[in-house]
């Protein structure tokens, strides 16, 4: 008995000292000095005061940035940060670079930085890639996350960044989660936001303390369900995304799942298959004139859809849902129209009402209330977002953002059919299910990582 007794106990003993290891993380910062540490670019000062790493705001300065001189590659990194005041941010940058040549010579941070925002806006925990992409995860993606940050307190900080995955946690709360194939080490570093000449900020401090970073026996804590995810990698769904119920309609290699709108296989022409991308190819710029829409074979009521979409130079396409088919018309197939555009360049843009017509606009009904800072630019992959739930609200997004939201069959929604050209379709937009579309208007427009979870 003695014998078993000991065996037992050598166990639980081994047992917890290998999750002792599992859970060890080690110091960023010592309290007392700035070893392993150097400010790059901006003016502003860095300081210790009472174990604290301490940035103050400068008058003048651009971004300023403490960085780890060591890069990292898989972590977990917890720290506590402390911002003055509201009408500001800061940030912390992980797996970044420095490029001396940047910003006219005068030097510049790029890479994913987790933002701290005590502003309105609220985006704290989002997730930013400085000076290069922009915003990956703003928080209208996890609105819920919105309340974890704590005005003028320490806020709690928790970065995992394994693999292609970086999930972040901020007072316990889980709010963004991007998979990106960029950067697979880079440094680590404090961010003091510049200011321009905004006297009222300058003085003000960020206070950074508790920075400790984990390298070995990483173990990823996960994600509660429900959380979107962004997913930068073409035509693929992670394990969470799977386990969350989404599946991909375009599979990056073939034309499974989708037909000609009215047809009954995939066009013979007018559409392209290559390089993970679903492209529809440049006639005249007429509706459905070559190859014609396409349409999924399934039919959707509640869902969330995401999609990529790259513009040419002056093109016009657009993704089109609810679309049951039973109208006949003689251009494209009708239905509610996510609205995909060269804003600058497409004469569409001046047409309907009040740039109802613009891109990521709910087509000839509502505009799309954006931001240009937001938008990608001509040639570049943008992100499209639509979500129905089932009482009917409608969103629409452009990169993460909400640019427009309405309700189906509302009275207002009516109102806004009865001033469009739709007003000649006997319940537009009201049907219980419908077809998703994505449109041939005659110019060469791509398509890729569509996906979809019904609600």
């Amino acid at each position: 008995m003695m014998k078993l007794n000991t065996i037992t106990l050598a166990l639980s003993l081994l047992g917890l000292t290998t999750a002792v290891q599992a859970q060890k993380s080690t110091p960023l910062f010592d309290g007392k000095t700035l070893n392993g540490w150097k400010p790059i670019v901006g003016s502003a000062p860095y300081a210790i005061e009472n174990g604290m790493i301490v940035g103050t705001m400068a008058k003048g300065s651009p971004n300023s940035f403490l960085v780890t001189e060591k890069e990292y590659g898989n972590f977990i990194l917890e720290l506590d940060v402390k911002l003055e005041g509201t009408e500001t941010n800061s940030g912390i940058q992980t797996r970044s670079h420095f490029n001396p040549a940047g910003n006219q010579g005068k030097g510049m941070v790029y890479g994913r930085q987790v933002e701290i925002d005590p502003s309105a806006r609220a985006w704290t925990g989002g997730i930013y890639d400085e000076a290069r992409r922009q915003w990956l995860y703003p928080l209208e993606l996890n609105p819920k996350a919105k309340s974890a940050y704590k005005v003028e307190e320490f806020n709690h900080y928790k970065i995992e960044c394994i693999g292609n995955e970086t999930k972040t946690w901020v007072n316990g709360i889980p709010v963004a989660y991007v998979i990106d194939t960029v950067d697979k080490t880079g440094f680590i570093g404090l961010q003091v936001h510049g200011i321009g000449n905004n006297l009222k900020l300058d003085g003000k401090k960020v206070y950074f303390k508790n920075i400790r970073i984990q390298t070995e026996n990483l173990k990823p804590e996960a994600f509660p369900k429900g959380i979107y995810t962004v997913n930068f990698t073409p035509n693929s769904l992670s394990a969470y995304e799977k386990a969350n119920g989404y599946k991909l309609l375009f599979d990056g290699k073939t034309n499974a799942g989708w037909v000609g709108a009215y047809k009954t296989a995939f066009p013979a022409k007018g559409w392209s298959i290559a390089n993970g991308e679903l492209t529809v190819l440049p006639s005249d710029g007429a509706e459905s004139t070559n190859g014609g829409d396409i349409v999924t074979k399934e039919e959707f009521s509640a869902f969330d859809l995401s999609f990529d979409f790259k513009l040419s130079e002056g093109a016009n396409s657009g993704v089109k849902y609810f679309v049951t088919l039973s109208e006949k018309n003689t251009g494209s197939a009708i239905g509610l129209e996510y609205q995909v555009l060269d804003d600058e360049k497409h004469p569409d843009a001046k047409l309907g009402r009040d740039g109802n017509r613009t891109l990521a606009s709910l087509y000839d009904l509502i505009t799309a209330k954006k931001e240009a800072r937001f938008l990608h630019p001509i040639g570049a992959w943008n992100s499209g977002r639509v979500v129905v739930y089932p009482n009917n609200k409608v969103e629409h997004y452009l990169n993460g953002v909400k640019v427009l939201e309405y309700t189906r069959g509302s009275e207002e929604f009516r109102k806004l059919v009865a001033l469009s050209k739709y007003k000649v379709w006997k319940d537009f937009g009201e049907a219980p299910k419908g077809h998703l579309l994505l449109q041939d208007h005659g110019n060469r427009v791509s398509f890729r990582s569509v996906k979809i979870k019904t609600l």
